[in-house]
């Protein structure tokens, strides 16, 4: 297994923990373990984004380029309610 899939492999991993952490909290009653569930997404979360930015820099992954503020606006719109009928 070459490094770039190794790399590509473990994103995948870290981004399924984080949606499974997420579905346990909000199903989750005792705040104990949901704050402990909530720290060891964080921490995955954060994970996730070093590996990223490793795959970044070594080109196995090129983001797509930045979105000019007029949809980013239209986008927020639309989210918020400003932009539905």
């Amino acid at each position: 297994m070459q490094e770039k899939d190794m790399v590509n492999d473990a994103i995948t991993t870290t981004k399924a923990s984080i949606d499974s952490y997420t579905k346990a909290i909000t199903e989750c009653a005792n705040q104990q373990l949901r704050s402990t569930l909530q720290q060891l997404r964080n921490e995955a979360e954060q994970f996730q984004y070093q590996l990223f930015q490793i795959a970044e820099q070594k080109g196995y992954y090129v983001p797509a380029p930045p979105a000019d503020s007029t949809d980013i606006q239209q986008v927020k719109s639309g989210l918020t309610g400003g932009g539905m009928k």
